[in-house]
């Protein structure tokens, strides 16, 4: 009964939902409004207007970083983890990049993925796993798309900008769920049960949750946590990056509720 009001939910273009979008449908509504209800139409494009300043501050972004980033926690000691590989994941892409010849490169939070894994690789020696597509959840990449995915070009940066090598290119999946499922049946045909997951503080429980759900064990390897990071006054002051953290971090609770509808629905 649940999953057909689920499906339906999944149309809504997810940018639609989150904020800065979000929050000016508010206050378009809420000026429509004031024209016939003045105090009410004040109150909500206010509230709009307050809001989208206050998720605009890297101050305000913390209020949902903050709890993301509890639910995990920095590796300590990777070498005594009993993992076999390291996987690590693809966030975006520069598309056509005139400085490496036309062809696609990792964005700047998939090479601070990859940086980390590098980092982790040289401490045990372990075998590394990229994972990535070029299509987007439940929507195929076009046909002239397929070629050189997130997932060859991550294994080209670690390659010939970290030295590290690379052994397994996952370049099928659109998404957290699939980046699970197709890595963990590359690396069971391998005998691989045990690994370190590397990818975004924030992004952490829910991939862990879809690659244990894919019958893996896992060990947490996050990067990049910002709810640590020291407040001075000018956190306080509204700027992109705020707004990108706060879009980020909703984005990954509503992920994480989704998953659990999902779970509850099937």
């Amino acid at each position: 009964m649940l999953k057909p009001v689920l499906d339906l939910i999944n149309l809504i273009p997810r940018d639609l939902i989150l904020p800065p979008a979000s929050l000016f449908l508010v206050i378009a509504f809420g000026l429509v409004l004031w024209r016939w209800r003045p105090r009410a139409g004040r109150i909500v494009a206010g509230t709009g207007l307050a809001t989208l300043a206050l998720l605009s501050t890297t101050a305000g972004a913390r209020l949902f970083v903050a709890p993301l980033e509890r639910l995990t926690a920095p590796l300590q000691a990777p070498e005594r983890a009993g993992a076999q590989a390291i996987v690590v994941l693809a966030a975006g892409r520069v598309q056509h990049a005139p400085e490496y010849d036309n062809l696609d490169i990792p964005d700047y939070i998939t090479l601070a993925r990859l940086r980390y894994a590098a980092h982790l690789q040289r401490r045990t020696g372990l075998p590394v796993l990229v994972s990535g597509g070029n299509g987007s959840s439940g929507v195929d990449p076009d046909t002239d798309d397929r070629a050189w995915t997130k997932a060859d070009a991550m294994a080209a940066a670690l390659r010939d900008d970290f030295g590290v090598p690379v052994k397994w290119i996952e370049g099928r999946s659109r998404d957290t769920a699939e980046n699970a499922a197709f890595s963990a049946a590359l690396l069971r045909a391998d005998g691989i049960q045990r690994i370190l997951l590397v990818t975004d503080a924030m992004h952490m429980p829910r991939a862990r949750t879809a690659f244990e759900r894919a019958g893996l064990d896992v060990v947490s390897a996050p990067t990049m946590f910002f709810s640590r990071q020291p407040q001075p006054l000018h956190a306080w002051v509204p700027s992109p990056e705020g707004m990108r953290r706060s879009w980020y971090a909703l984005y990954e609770l509503i992920g994480i509720a989704w998953y659990r509808l999902r779970a509850a629905g099937a």
